[in-house]
């Protein structure tokens, strides 16, 4: 070690729970919980990357308890216990950090605060810097000039003027800051009323706890609120302040069984290292470990060494030489760099592409400062690409190139030959892996830390558009962009393609939808802006009475917005029964919470009923007029086909899935959506598809008799149900029915079901035990379906597309029995999403194909909305139900309403 070199002291028990709550409930095959482990290992991986050549320790709490606890009863008191799905995460990160040769660190009687302390303390003495790896704001007490504080999970580092900055006072006053407001999270009770603030305002008017009692009555001219009477309240918690100040107080003098000197990186046990990786499906890690020529690999091939070349492409001879490689490549990646993250408005900075791993290529076209002959012509680069670029053979891969298809049409070229998506492959290869960025997806399958864009254009309201980076710096980044996908999609359609369920859901499904989608964004909606305008207004008008008719019920004005202004108007002045309670402490004013009250009391009543307004009018009656594109006179919304866990397109800007349907106000919205002069509104959805594919999957003898016999399902649930004939089931029966039948399918509990329907619980399992003894195929399903998941860790729809359930062995109950309801749900949800998407699909290559004058313009959760000619709306219509209706066969009809209007809200 060098003088330069510091000494590396992480937080393991800071790491272990940030991991826990910042990545995904990861499990291996077994349902192993594996999140925290990768978490974990990967922040450590990062430190050492970060410092190398540094002596590295790890060091956790000891369990049992600590000096603290002498000192103080409820130390630490409030803290919940370890969640069942961390605790045997514990031991394996143990394990992974001691195959890795690094010194593991747990001392009784302590917690590792304090064996960093002392550690830090050594290290000083000696002269030599020292890093302590943590998230804990206590740790900035220890900062010095040897003493710096890094932040993994972010990058950011203190030291002493970071200190500083970030609190207002030095790392000197850190412990006296502790104890002035003290740590709900530890459970020191500092002075009562001193938060945050006053706190400050106590450090920077006086000084640390000592002076603060050496001049109590000097206070009362800081000015702060409540100056007048902190004298009183400090010298009545005298005592509390100062048992606040030693239980904040890392100790840096404790007996250890380890000196600072002794902390050295050893020899990592590769064998071991790769035997844990195994265990934990580490896939990324496994490949690292097995292309070494000393471990002998037992999972997978070795994994190529990677060695990059990235081109900066400035002149026409070395643009011919690329564009000659991508005409020869099977298949190339491309990637474009725009001005705008807005498909509709951004236009193209530059281009890149690879044609094999670690050679890529980046032609800048359109950074600002550059000029030609620095830079190529947009224009001619462009013509020379269209061709390729057109060219349904030519395969090319992309991530996310729904969004590079649409950029490239705002510059007259139709990207053809999208042969595969990255995003979409990481998708279907595990949609609840993660995030399926590439960042992200190159962390997860390459173990590489990619280049992310705030490294070249800053952060915050500064943050430079592409077109404003140096192209020095912006090569390397979208070169890199282009070669880490194509990297990423030889890594994962090898296993895509072995497995005829997942190439079956990508290649018939996702990909094919990825231009109709594209399409059906460009097109956008038509908005009557006047027509939600005034909308608006009168929704301002029935806000501002039921404000004042609010302030009439409380006999005071407040904000209706406000929580905390709700909650004591609600509990403190009115005294309503406090329901449930936030982590605080506080008495929570959630809806679930006022839809409870509101069966008894009017305000909470008339607060559901006003923030159910404020809510449509800040999103749709004000927000949709804006956001009408003023080139095409339409909005344009964004699908997103990689976000849900079950496979249902989700959209945004806007967000057109969560418009209200089932009251006046939100129907008047769908209003708004209104077809051009000479068109119609077409909107075709599907009828009860979640439960006829319950019927196909259960093959329930009863439900595929309804629905073959096209009964009312919901009336002839009733019928069985409560052991009457068809003809006598009244409204009320069937409204029940209707509940059992879409409850059960959510994997609703008695207790929820009672609760939905205002029936005690025995009453509501009753319904559920009778609705099983006459539809047993149910049932059956439903057993079969948690017994499979439980043993494979997923759930597939028909079509196969798989959802993992992280959570489906958990040792909590609840997560696990969430997990089972998911189970349940999941293939019926699936399946109807994947049909809904073949339907596009076909619908999309008709109307394409075909002389007629339509086109889809939505798709919102079973549905297709479609903008029809006048005069050819009866054939489009009937050929929409014909092709939707044979998107998929089932044991039971597939049942296509379709209507027509003027608007949406018509159609429907």
């Amino acid at each position: 070690m060098t003088d330069q070199s510091p000494v590396v002291l992480v937080d393991g028990s800071s790491y272990l729970y940030r991991a826990y709550h910042a990545l995904p409930p990861l499990t291996n095959a077994k349902g192993e919980p594996t999140g925290a482990v990768k978490g974990v290992i990967s922040m450590i991986r990062r430190l050492l990357a970060d410092y190398p050549g540094s002596p590295v320790a790890v060091v956790f709490d000891a369990k049992g308890k600590t000096f603290r606890d002498e000192l103080f009863a409820e130390y630490k008191a409030q803290r919940p216990p370890m969640p069942d799905d961390l605790r045997p995460q514990v031991e394996p990160i143990h394990e992974i950090i001691r195959a890795m040769g690094l010194p593991l660190l747990i001392e009784e009687g302590v917690e590792a605060d304090d064996v960093i302390g002392t550690l830090a303390a050594q290290a000083k003495d000696d002269g030599r810097p020292v890093v302590i790896s943590t998230g804990d704001k206590d740790m900035a007490q220890l900062v010095n000039h040897k003493v710096t504080l890094v932040n993994t999970m972010n990058g950011t580092q203190l030291d002493e003027d970071g200190v500083r900055e970030k609190y207002g006072f030095g790392p000197e006053l850190m412990i006296d800051f502790l104890a002035l407001m003290g740590d709900k999270v530890d459970n020191i009770p500092g002075v009562p009323g001193v938060g945050e603030k006053t706190a400050k305002a106590l450090l920077a008017g006086v000084g640390g706890l000592d002076a603060l009692y050496d001049n109590l009555e000097s206070i009362r001219e800081l000015g702060f609120r409540g100056a007048k009477k902190m004298p009183e309240k400090l010298e009545e918690h005298k005592d509390q302040a100062y048992l606040s100040y030693q239980l904040a107080t890392i100790k840096v003098d404790v007996p250890l069984h380890v000196a600072v000197d002794d902390i050295a990186l050893g020899e990592p046990d590769k064998e071991a290292l790769l035997g844990l990786y195994e265990r934990m499906e580490f896939k990324a890690w496994i490949d690292e470990l097995s292309a070494d020529p000393d471990v002998e690999a037992s999972v997978v091939a070795p994994a190529e060494e990677v060695s990059v070349h990235y081109d900066s492409v400035l002149e026409k001879p070395d643009f011919d030489v690329w564009l000659q490689r991508l005409k020869q490549a099977e298949v190339f990646a491309f990637d474009t760099e725009t001005t705008s993250l807005h498909a509709m408005e951004a236009q193209i900075v530059g281009v890149s592409f690879a044609v094999e791993a670690g050679k890529a290529a980046y032609v800048p076209l359109a950074h600002d400062y550059l000029e030609a002959p620095e830079q190529l012509d947009r224009d001619w680069v462009l013509e020379q690409l269209k061709p390729l670029l057109e060219d349904d053979s030519k395969a090319k891969v992309g991530q996310n190139l729904k969004y590079d298809r649409n950029v490239l049409a705002n510059h007259g070229i139709t990207l053809r030959g999208i042969a595969w998506d990255t995003m979409l492959e990481s998708y279907i290869y595990n949609s609840v892996a993660g995030r399926h960025d590439m960042d992200s997806l190159a962390q997860r399958y390459l173990n590489t830390n990619t280049i992310h864009y705030q490294d070249i254009a800053g952060k915050g309201a500064k943050q430079l558009t592409f077109n404003q980076i140096k192209v020095e710096d912006a090569a390397p980044y979208a070169a890199e962009d282009a070669d880490i996908t194509l990297r990423l999609h030889q890594h994962l359609w090898p296993d895509i393609e072995k497995d005829e369920s997942l190439r079956r859901v990508l290649l018939d499904i996702e990909m094919p939808l990825v231009p109709v989608l594209a399409d059906i964004e460009r097109t956008g909606v038509l908005i009557d802006a006047a027509q939600l305008g005034k909308h608006s207004q009168e929704l301002e008008e029935r806000l501002t009475a039921l404000e004042r008719e609010a302030f009439d019920i409380a006999g005071k004005e407040f904000n209706l917005s406000s929580p905390k202004q709700l909650g004591v108007i609600l509990f403190e002045e009115l005294e309503l029964p406090v329901v449930k309670k936030t982590k605080t402490g506080a008495p929570s004013t959630a809806e679930e919470v006022l839809q409870e009250l509101a069966l008894d009391y009017p305000l909470p009543k008339l607060i559901l009923q006003y923030r159910s307004l404020a809510k449509l009018k800040s999103t749709y009656t004000d927000k949709l007029p804006k956001m009408i594109n003023p080139q095409t006179g339409r909005v344009h919304t964004s699908y997103h086909q990689a976000v849900t866990a079950t496979g249902r397109l989700s959209s945004a800007d806007p967000n057109l899935q969560n418009i209200p349907i089932r009251t006046e106000e939100g129907r008047r919205i769908r209003k708004a959506f209104v077809a051009p002069k000479g068109y119609k509104v077409l909107a075709a959805d599907y009828s009860q598809i979640e439960l006829r594919i319950m019927a196909h999957l259960s093959e329930d003898k009863g439900l595929l008799n309804a629905f073959a016999e096209n009964l009312d399902v919901h009336r002839a649930t009733a019928a069985e149900v409560f052991a009457t004939d068809l003809d006598k089931v009244t409204d009320e029966m069937r409204r029940r029915a209707k509940a059992i039948n879409f409850g059960l399918i959510y994997g609703m509990s008695a207790f929820g079901l009672g609760k939905q329907l205002g029936l005690p619980r025995n009453e509501a399992q009753s319904y559920i035990d009778r609705y099983f003894e006459r539809y047993p195929g149910v049932a059956r399903y439903m057993d079969e379906t948690r017994a499979l998941a439980h043993e494979k860790g997923y759930v597939e729809t028909l079509q196969g597309r798989r959802l993992y359930l992280p959570e489906i062995n958990a040792r909590n109950k609840m997560l696990q029995q969430a997990a089972e309801r998911t189970a349940i749900n999941a293939p019926m949800q699936g399946t109807a999403a994947d049909i809904i998407k073949l339907a596009m699909v076909t619908v999309a290559h008709w109307l394409n194909d075909s002389e007629l004058d339509a086109r889809i313009v939505m798709q919102v959760h079973d549905e297709l909305v479609l903008e029809v000619a006048e005069d050819q709306v009866d054939a489009v219509r009937e050929g929409l139900i014909e092709r939707m209706s044979q998107a998929a066969e089932l044991a039971v009809p597939l049942i296509v309403e379709a209507e027509v209007g003027d608007s949406w809200d018509e159609a429907h």
